[in-house]
């Protein structure tokens, strides 16, 4: 009986020590830095609130104040980046987003943003579309490209 209460008192420390394990882990894998909303040179300056970015991401505001329509690009909903960006900057949950997304691709009244498969395709893309919008977590050193200020 000895010996079996204390085969358990191991097998719960090392199940504890697991957990340990896997928090820390889980908690450092997803850090990322804060993002940035970055815009192509040709998008007109004026005030953008953080309405207009969420209504731009969700596909509902769908051109500039200059009537030029809007190219979305957004990164995968596995990416880490891509998961601070909508809690952080649209303030949802990734799943909310993609619902949305998927919603009106499905339904016919509009699509989903174009994904790319990383922040680098995102420069590329970002400095060479006119009237795009993004996001990175980095300010990139790029002519083409300007961070997005919010009022």
């Amino acid at each position: 009986m000895g010996l079996q209460i204390a085969k358990l008192r191991h097998v719960k420390r090392a199940f504890s020590n697991t957990l340990v394990i896997f928090f820390i882990v889980a908690a450092f894998s997803s850090v990322v830095t804060a993002t940035e909303v970055v815009v192509n040179k040709s998008v007109p300056s004026a005030k953008y609130s953080v309405g207009d970015i969420r209504a731009i991401f969700i596909m509902q505001k769908r051109v500039w104040p200059d009537n030029r329509q809007i190219k979305v690009y957004a990164l995968p909903d596995s990416d880490p980046l891509h998961k601070e960006f909508v809690k952080s900057n649209l303030h949802m949950l990734p799943h909310q987003i993609r619902r949305i997304w998927d919603r009106m691709t499905y339904s016919g009244t509009g699509s989903a943003p174009i994904e790319l498969d990383s922040e680098q395709e995102m420069i590329d893309k970002i400095a060479n579309t006119p009237d795009s919008i993004g996001y990175l977590s980095i300010t990139p050193n790029n002519e083409n490209i300007r961070v997005f200020t919010l009022h």
